[in-house]
């Protein structure tokens, strides 16, 4: 085996996953067939079960929650930009 690290793709990492978790094959026997070690098998393991969420969640919610971030960020633009307006016309009264 080669120094060279290779990349795996999201799709090849779940289907190395599924070898243990559906088709019941031991970690060691996957790890040494892929060239991969055992810990970086359980860290792609962590993370998928850590995302796993994402997978049952619609576009149209990940679509709302990055349009009411957007919106709770420009509400906080607008109010700084009332308080500056407001000093400058208090400014200007005197």
């Amino acid at each position: 085996m080669s120094d060279r690290r290779k990349n795996f793709t999201p799709e090849q990492k779940i289907k190395i996953l599924k070898e243990h978790l559906i088709d019941q094959k031991q970690v060691s026997d996957i790890c040494d067939r892929h060239g991969i070690s055992p810990v970086l098998f359980y860290r792609w393991q962590r993370q998928f079960f850590e995302n796993g969420h994402l997978a049952f969640s619609s576009k149209k919610d990940k679509r709302s929650l990055k349009l009411e971030k957007r919106i709770t960020q420009l509400e906080e633009k607008l109010a700084h930009k009332n308080e500056v307006l407001s000093e400058l016309m208090k400014d200007t009264g005197d």
